[in-house]
C-alpha cells in the first residue's frame, strides 16, 4: 500500500535511543537484553488467535481484482493484490478490526497492538526471495510456516514449489481474510490454468491483461508487473483446489497463536519457518523466540529477513542477535548482508547442538 513510513507507537519502557545497535557495539549487551525483557513485561499486546477458512464461494474475493506479479530469477511467478488499488477500495472491504480506515486516516504503516504492518509488502521479503532463488530450495514435501505473513509471498512460493503443508500467520484477521487468502487463491487459479512450466512462462503475457502496459523493474532479477484478473473459470472450485487444501490460515499475536496450534493433534513441527521484517519491536522478542522454539522441527531452519535497525521503533538485528544468544537455544548465522541504503540482512536460525550449547 502507498503508506508513508510512519509508526504510531505507545510509550514503552524501552527507549529506542537507549537500546540500539551502537549500544551493543560498546559491549553493553546485558543491559540491552534486560531492557528488552522489561519492555516485554510491560507492553506485550495480546490478540486472541483464530483459524480462518477460505469462503465457500471464494471467487467473490477475486472479482474485479487488480494484481501484481513478481518474478525473481527462475522462481515461479507470484501474484498478489495491487497495494494501491487495495488501499483505494478499502471502504468496500469487510474489516471488523477497522484497520483499513485507521491506517489510511493516520497515514501509518504500523499502529502497535492494533495493526502490525501486514498490508504492505516490505522490501526484506524480496531479499529473502532472491536468496531462496540463489540457493535453489525446492520445498518438496516440507512443512512450512510463513510467520507474520502479510501478503504471504514466501508461503505461496513454498506452496507452488511442492511444500506438503503451508501455514500462514499474521497479527490481523483483516490481513488474513482480505489479503493473504485472496493472494493464495490467485496463485491457485493460475496454477490450475497452466498445464506445464512452458505454459507458466507465457501465462503472464497471454492470459493476463496488463493494466497499463508498463513493467516495473526492481533491484536484482526481480520484475513486478501489474495485471487485471485472469478470466473467471466457472468450473474451478477454488475452495477444493489441491494447493489450497494444504494451507491453514491463522491470525492473532504469537503467544496466542502458539497456544492455539499446540492444541492440534499432533502439534505441528515446521521444517522451515520464514519471517520477514518482524523484529522491529523489542517488546515482541520473547513471544517470537518462544514460538520458534516450540514449533521448529529438530533439524529445521528459520529464515529471518530484517533491517539492521528500525528507527522510531527500537528493534533491529543486533538487538535480536543478542537476545537469541543469551537464550542459548539457537545459533544465528548471517547469509546475506546488503550494503545499499538502510542495511538489510538475511540470517538463519537453527537449534544449537549439545556441544554448541
Amino acid at each position: 500500500m502507498s503508506f508513508c513510513f510512519n509508526f504510531d507507537l505507545p510509550a514503552q519502557a524501552t527507549d529506542p535511543e537507549d537500546v540500539d545497535g551502537n549500544e551493543l557495539q560498546r559491549g553493553n549487551k546485558d543491559h540491552a537484553a534486560a531492557s528488552v525483557e522489561d519492555g516485554a513485561k510491560l507492553a506485550q499486546p495480546v490478540k486472541e488467535a483464530s483459524e480462518h477458512f477460505p469462503p465457500s464461494d471464494p471467487q467473490f474475493l477475486l472479482m474485479d481484482a487488480v494484481f501484481e506479479t513478481v518474478t525473481v530469477g527462475t522462481l515461479p511467478p507470484l501474484h498478489f493484490l495491487n497495494e494501491t488499488v487495495f488501499e483505494k477500495t478499502a471502504s468496500e472491504r469487510e474489516d471488523s478490526e477497522k484497520i483499513l480506515s485507521r491506517t489510511a486516516e493516520q497515514k501509518s504503516d504500523l499502529i502497535s497492538g492494533v495493526y502490525e504492518g501486514g498490508l504492505k509488502v516490505w522490501e526484506c521479503t524480496y531479499d529473502l526471495l532472491e536468496l531462496i532463488e540463489k540457493d535453489g530450495e525446492t520445498f518438496g514435501g516440507k512443512a512450512v510456516l510463513d510467520l507474520g505473513c502479510g501478503a504471504g509471498l514466501l508461503g505461496i512460493l513454498a506452496l507452488k514449489r511442492g511444500a506438503g503443508q503451508v501455514h500462514f500467520q499474521d497479527y490481523n484477521s483483516t490481513v488474513i481474510e482480505q489479503l493473504t487468502v485472496p493472494n493464495v487463491m490467485l496463485n491457485c487459479q493460475e496454477d490450475d490454468e497452466v498445464d506445464s512450466e512452458d505454459d507458466k512462462e507465457g501465462s503472464g503475457k497471454e492470459k493476463m491483461k496488463e493494466e497499463d502496459g508498463s513493467k516495473k523493474k526492481a533491484k536484482g532479477q526481480k520484475d513486478i508487473t501489474e495485471n487485471s484478473p485472469p478470466p473467471k473459470k466457472q468450473a474451478i472450485d477454488l475452495a477444493q483446489h489441491p494447493l489450497l487444501t494444504r494451507c491453514h490460515f491463522y491470525s492473532g499475536d504469537w503467544s496466542t497463536f502458539l497456544t492455539l496450534v499446540l492444541k492440534t493433534d499432533p502439534p505441528p513441527k515446521y521444517d522451515l519457518i520464514f519471517t520477514s521484517e518482524t523484529i522491529y519491536n523489542t517488546v515482541y522478542y520473547p513471544a517470537l523466540h518462544e514460538t520458534l522454539h516450540k514449533l521448529l522441527a529438530p533439524d529445521g531452519l528459520v529464515y529471518l529477513a530484517t533491517k539492521s535497525h528500525y528507527f522510531g521503533v527500537g528493534g533491529g538485528l543486533h538487538l535480536f542477535e543478542t537476545f537469541v544468544e543469551q537464550r542459548g537455544v539457537f545459533s544465528v548465522d548471517r547469509l546475506w548482508d546488503g550494503e545499499e541504503g538502510l542495511q538489510r540482512h538475511v540470517v538463519v536460525l537453527r537449534f544449537k547442538k549439545s556441544k554448541d550449547a
